[in-house]
């Protein structure tokens, strides 16, 4: 049987292009799984360390309600269980569902000399209901501060739903674009064998471009024929998959960014430790020039500006390391009301040249409270002061102390709120973040600080809307039952 010139350099054009089109594609799945899973990794990592971080303490202090309470609130569709080991692999806190498959809650996979920063990873199927599902499985060791030897661990599983619903997505997407490839492939070198020879050396060498990952790479084609759709294709297709990878560096920065917070703090407190000692010294120097009586006015007067200024480094060093350490609280019965009388006696003096009206209204018999009083008037004082320096002279501030329930428990809850310039909607979380400020003069630290010692005590606190102008802050504090 004699084939004619013309159908074998049709079918070896087709052939040639259905490998191109199947190399490409073959290469673009794999690294589009590889990213996919590595994402979800990253996630799922980065959630384990964020759980270890919230339940260190409770650890060292072997606080199991706590660590139960925080794996009840982290539960969701994707994150399947969590499970907190102490030292020797013994479970101690884990969600209820979990507990029912012993091969899973009760053995802890990290052996006892497990080094810092390691970890271990697996993925596997895990039977819910009548469903199985794929899940993977990160297991981290929790060191306690100046300890050499895992304090607990943890450990997590994520489940690979959605990831498995991205890779089958990606790979229909990836298998369609193939087979309309091939299809305008194979209809263009039927028709039009002898015209392609050129423009296919075009289609080649950009595919091959693209296989190496450079999805920037177009394929210009001018023809209007099949081949000319099918480099349009490529370029669809290409386009798409920039995107994608676009996105998911966005992500993969946007974890990067978290963990520089994290050392940012660490470095943080480094520093202000390194800037107090030579500050000292240089702040003796000054008091001790001071008192010289050959100084002049002018002189003195600089010498005061000087101080004033070493103050104010002080005072940020002094806020820079209370939102950096990591202090443990010394809880007491107090009285919300007392330790609150306590910050308006410090702020007795500002309130005074500004005229601002105070009023304050605290509920009958309003129970003690469990909370480190120190560090719970430092709260107030710093959300009375940011209240104090926005109202304008003759302003009002007006304090709520009562008591409440939230989701059947009880909630001891304190509203500030004030009538000045008010905070835009959009930054009633920015107002927390550590250096974030509104204001010409402060370091942004006060009501960073504030929130971390509010969810050191295991409670909330936020803007909340109010009537008429200005803004107001609710501080919501876990009460004790049946007082």
């Amino acid at each position: 049987m004699k084939i004619s010139l013309h159908t074998r350099f049709a079918a070896w054009i087709t052939a040639l292009l259905t490998v191109l089109v199947g190399a490409v594609l073959f290469v673009i799945e794999k690294r589009e799984v590889g990213t996919i899973f590595e994402e979800t990794k990253s996630r799922t990592l980065l959630i384990a360390e964020y759980l270890a971080s919230r339940n260190l303490r409770a650890l060292i202090s072997w606080d199991t309600a706590f660590m139960q309470e925080t794996i009840d609130e982290q539960i969701e569709k994707r994150l399947l269980y969590v499970i907190i080991y102490d030292r020797s692999g013994k479970p101690l806190a884990a969600n209820a569902s979990i507990q029912t498959y012993p091969e899973i809650y009760n053995t802890s996979r990290l052996p006892a000399d497990v080094a810092e920063g390691e970890f271990e990873l697996r993925t596997h199927t895990l039977r819910i209901g009548d469903k199985d599902q794929n899940v993977l499985e990160v297991e981290l060791p929790i060191f306690a501060p100046d300890v050499a030897t895992k304090w607990g661990s943890i450990k997590i599983g994520h489940s690979l739903e959605d990831m498995d619903r991205e890779v089958r997505r990606t790979r229909r997407v990836l298998i369609l674009i193939g087979l309309g490839g091939c299809l305008v492939g194979l209809l263009a070198s039927t028709l039009l064998a002898r015209r392609v020879t050129r423009p296919l050396k075009k289609l080649v060498a950009g595919t091959v471009q693209i296989s190496k990952g450079d999805f920037s790479q177009r394929i210009d084609l001018a023809s209007r024929d099949e081949l000319g759709e099918l480099a349009r294709s490529f370029n669809e297709m290409t386009a798409q998959l920039m995107q994608t990878r676009e996105r998911m560096e966005a992500a993969n920065r946007r974890l990067v960014q978290a963990e520089k917070l994290a050392s940012i703090g660490r470095l943080a407190a480094t520093i202000a430790h390194e800037i107090r000692n030579p500050l000292t010294s240089v702040k003796l120097n000054i008091q001790k020039v001071q008192e010289s009586e050959r100084l002049d006015p002018v002189e003195k007067e600089h010498i005061a500006l000087s101080r004033e200024g070493i103050g104010q480094i002080e005072k940020f060093i002094k806020e820079l390391l209370s939102f950096t350490r990591a202090s443990e609280l010394m809880r007491d019965l107090f009285s919300l009301e007392t330790i609150l009388d306590e910050a308006l006696k410090l702020l007795r003096e500002p309130f005074q040249e500004k005229r601002i009206v105070l009023q304050k209204t605290v509920a009958k018999n309003l129970p003690a409270v469990s909370v480190d009083g120190d560090k719970m008037r430092q709260v107030f004082l710093n959300v009375l002061r940011n209240a104090s320096e926005s109202v304008e002279e003759g302003g009002e501030i007006r304090i709520v102390l009562s008591r409440g329930r939230e989701e059947g428990r009880p909630r001891d809850q304190a509203r500030i709120g004030d009538d000045g310039c008010g905070i835009p909607d959009r930054e009633w979380e920015n107002i927390f973040e550590p250096f974030f400020t509104t204001k010409a003069a402060g370091f942004g630290l006060g009501l960073a600080n504030a929130r971390k010692i509010v969810e050191q005590h295991g409670g909330v606190i936020k803007v909340v809307k109010k009537r008429g102008r200005g803004s107001c802050f609710l501080i919501s504090l876990p009460g004790e039952e049946g007082t």
